[in-house]
């Protein structure tokens, strides 16, 4: 999400920050760049206008420019900028009414039955909330059975729609099953279209002033651009939506729709699909998107990932093993599942502020995922036995663990052996009573094969660690080499002559 564009911006930042003084020029040049940026990202270009003039108008302030710090509190006007581009503050959804209806529309293919179901399954999740999904769609073959078939999966309840009733009637009877039945919330998923009709706008219409629903919901395909803008304001001018969800902004990256939508419909995003998934729905934060465009990471959404994703007594559980140092490979695996959980490491890198270095760094060698995936491949050709004790794998089982796995014996043996060290060090880290030692005291985490775990500020790496040096050119300190040596020898003679 918004990656060009980050990347664009953190180099134009960079120069103005390393100006002591900033003049109207540096400031002018700055703002042509992030102007170029928010063009090239597809923004729209009466959204990039007004906010280069804001900036601009900021900006350009005598108590700016002769400020201490000057180019951070441009990069912080740019941030507050962005911030109120985006929406201002995060938007939460109406569910005063008991059932609150919410209708799903937009265009065909933009996603609107899958949001429908992530959008049930977080209000279960989060609040509490017992949904009911609506088939609204009877012209879009299957459309019904595809929303059927996603709520089994997520065990929730769908509104027995056929394709001979009529939308608006099907939308009336689901919002008195519901209040029969003690629903909170009813989720329409509405028809779409290739493109906006006069026969679309009608139908919807209809079942808006028929049920009444607290939410209009717009979904668009972020990755369309400005072509989503555009619809967008399309629905809003006829059904005055309640507010926007984007899908597919894990694929884009240039982030136009996103920055454009609030500018032009003045309504706000309120979520954004962010994977296939059907846990992947995430609430919108202005200032949250605003840090990672700026590079400054967010490190609250790394928070809340982490706390939905991971059980809090399985966690208990394993910090005991660490403490006891009872750790195997069977945990090791686990773990190693936790974290693809999360994501991929880049995309956790993202959210970490200061870390795009690193994720520069990692760009240039093999990606750990790939290694991750083999390390897991070879521990799950371990019988149970093997993972839990792996002293008994002798080399006739290493030959078998690397046939199932894909893998060498090499490979097997390599990771064993740093599986050991590992657990050494857990053993001494933890033997003083279970308590962690002095940071400066930490022993160094073995490297795990093909991991990048020599880099300076990563496990298995010491924290400004200088990579190492070829022998043929080590020299003790203070020691002189010969060629320096005639070098000083030839100045003595010139002096003694």
């Amino acid at each position: 999400m918004f990656d060009s564009l980050t990347d664009r911006l953190e180099g134009v930042f960079k120069k103005i920050r390393g100006h002591a003084r900033l003049t109207e020029e540096n400031v002018q040049a700055a703002l042509r760049e992030v102007r170029l940026a928010l063009l090239e990202a597809d923004v729209n270009f009466k959204v990039v206008k007004d906010f280069v003039e804001r900036v601009r108008d900021r900006a350009m302030g005598q108590d700016v420019l002769k400020s201490l710090t000057p180019g951070q509190q441009v990069v912080k006007i740019v941030h507050d900028e962005l911030i109120e581009l985006l929406g201002g503050q995060t938007t939460g959804l109406d569910l005063k009414a008991r059932p609150t209806a919410i209708m799903m529309v937009g265009l065909q293919g933009s996603g609107k039955t899958t949001t429908s179901a992530k959008l049930a399954l977080r209000l279960r999740r989060e609040l509490k909330k017992k949904a009911y999904l609506v088939p609204a769609d009877v012209y879009r073959p299957a459309a019904i059975e595809q929303l059927k078939k996603l709520g089994s999966q997520i065990d929730i309840s769908v509104h027995p729609s056929t394709p001979d009733q009529n939308p608006v009637d099907i939308c009336a009877q689901a919002m008195d099953v519901a209040a029969t039945n003690g629903f909170d919330v009813v989720i329409f998923d509405t028809a779409g279209r290739l493109h906006v009709d006069e026969t679309l706008m009608e139908e919807l219409a209809a079942i808006k002033a028929r049920t009444s629903p607290a939410e209009i919901l717009f979904v668009a395909d972020a990755m369309t651009g400005q072509d989503a803008v555009t619809v967008a304001a399309s629905f809003n001018d006829r059904l005055d939506v309640s507010g926007i969800v984007l899908t597919k902004m894990d694929g884009d990256a240039r982030g136009g729709a996103a920055l454009s939508i609030k500018g032009v419909t003045g309504k706000p995003i309120k979520f954004v699909g962010m994977g296939e998934k059907l846990a992947d729905l995430e609430i919108f934060h202005p200032d949250r998107a605003a840090s990672r465009i700026l590079g400054m990471g967010d490190i609250l959404t790394l928070i809340e990932k982490a706390q939905t994703d991971i059980n809090a007594e399985e966690a208990a559980a394993m910090e005991k093993k660490l403490r006891k140092a009872e750790f195997n490979l069977e945990d090791f695996r686990t773990q190693m599942r936790r974290v693809r959980k999360l994501g991929s490491l880049d995309g956790i890198l993202k959210l970490i502020p200061g870390m795009s270095q690193v994720r520069q760094k990692l760009g240039e060698v093999q990606m750990p995922e790939k290694e991750m995936a083999r390390v897991e491949a070879i521990i799950g050709s371990m019988t149970k036995k093997e993972r839990e004790t792996p002293k008994i794998i002798n080399p006739s089982r290493r030959e078998r663990i690397a046939k199932g796995s894909g893998s060498t014996v090499q490979d097997v043996a390599q990771l064993l052996k740093n599986f050991t060290q590992m657990q050494k060090m857990m053993k001494r880290m933890m033997g003083a009573g279970g308590k962690m030692p002095a940071p400066g005291k930490m022993p160094r985490m073995p490297k795990m094969p093909g991991l990048p775990g020599g880099m300076p500020g990563l496990p298995g790496g010491d924290p400004g660690e200088a990579p190492p040096v070829d022998p043929r050119f080590a020299r003790a300190p203070g020691k002189v080499t010969s060629a320096s040596k005639r070098k000083k020898q030839k100045r003595k003679k010139g002096k003694s002559r």
